[in-house]
């Protein structure tokens, strides 16, 4: 067994993670280019869920729309879908992607909200406040997933949509040796939940925390997709999609990435 620190130490931990992922200016803190910009006020631009893209009903015309970009924050989608006419509030527990949005609506003079805090409590939030909540991968840095469905499904309106992203839970089961990974082994070591404080061992650990890198946890695609539908929402599009950069053994054999829709109907089941 090995030490294992209090999920909200880890939650701090990650949230400083990201933070340095955002003066880093890693993939996910770039911000988008005023040309992009334009575009997307000329109607021409394309949020990303996954590396692919995303079916085109599942956001609509986002014109007036209210949206919650919740835990993507990165100066990428949300001054996007801003530009595009939607009354935007990006909520993300770093204030250092925060600030790469809140850079953008500066520069480019969009009304876009940004509001650091933790994605299982939206208490900040009334209910039914929003029409879409776009939520892409992220979910792997928190331990338990239920407590955002439930705060997803209480901040939509009746019929509003949850667009959200997570990994195919299998990318979480392989030993860690690079050896393995050279030779293109997987050799499953891992059952779901997966939690990294608590299977990797000792050394692994360190060198996360030196490196200051996001702890993740691997959730069961019955927390991922059967826990929407406890939340109360019915299922109204599902996607795979491959992993363009391919990180694991895995990756170039199956998609890992999954994409939902999920709508808010008002029957809980």
């Amino acid at each position: 067994m090995q030490n294992t620190k209090p999920h909200s130490d880890i939650i701090n931990h990650n949230r400083e993670a990201w933070d340095k992922q955002a003066r880093a200016n890693c993939e996910w803190s770039q911000p988008v280019s005023p040309e992009q910009v334009a575009a997307a006020r000329a109607g021409q631009w394309e949020a990303k869920l996954t590396p692919g893209t995303i079916p085109a009903s599942w956001l609509g015309d986002v014109r007036t729309r209210k949206i919650l970009c919740l835990a993507s924050a990165g100066g990428q989608q949300a001054p996007l879908l801003a530009a595009a006419g939607a009354e935007v509030t990006v909520f993300d527990i770093s204030e250092g992607q925060l600030d790469q949005d809140r850079m953008v609506a500066e520069r480019e003079n969009l009304p876009l909200i940004a509001i650091q805090g933790d994605m299982r409590d939206l208490s900040c939030f009334d209910d039914e406040t929003f029409d879409i909540i776009f939520h892409p991968i992220s979910n792997l840095y928190i331990p338990d997933i239920q407590p955002v469905w439930r705060e997803c499904y209480r901040v939509l309106k009746h019929g509003g949509r949850l667009l959200s992203s997570f990994y195919n839970p299998v990318v979480f089961v392989g030993d860690r040796n690079p050896e393995d990974a050279k030779q293109g082994i997987i050799r499953p070591l891992y059952r779901m939940p997966f939690a990294e404080q608590e299977h990797l061992n000792t050394e692994q650990l360190a060198a996360k925390q030196q490196n200051q890198e996001a702890f993740v946890f691997g959730h069961s695609l019955s927390d991922q997709i059967s826990g929407q539908l406890k939340a109360g929402f019915v299922l109204a599009g599902f996607q795979e999609d491959y992993q363009p950069v391919p990180r694991f053994v895995i990756d170039p054999y199956l998609p890992t990435f999954l994409a939902t829709c999920a709508v808010k109907t008002g029957n809980h089941l």
